[in-house]
């Protein structure tokens, strides 16, 4: 269940290598929540499940999200 309060601090850089929408979308979420579930993605960006694990995939082949057990974080060198 979704229970963390985004972070009110300004993102102030996104990453250059995001290309998609969906991408920029996700990563600043996982800023902003300061990490999610696929579930939390899924339920607060109206995003479908797959779209969601797909741009996670995405994202973690370019080393910008980790995941620590089945949360997704921002990666370390961010």
């Amino acid at each position: 269940m979704l229970e963390q309060q985004p972070s009110t601090e300004r993102i102030d850089t996104l990453p250059t290598d995001i290309e998609s929408p969906q991408g920029k979308l996700v990563y600043l979420y996982l800023e902003a929540a300061d990490g999610a579930t696929v579930d939390d993605l899924n339920l607060a960006l109206a995003m479908n499940k797959m779209s969601v694990l797909s741009v996670l995939d995405t994202l973690s082949s370019q080393g910008l999200v980790e995941k620590n057990g089945g949360e997704y974080t921002v990666g370390i060198g961010r």
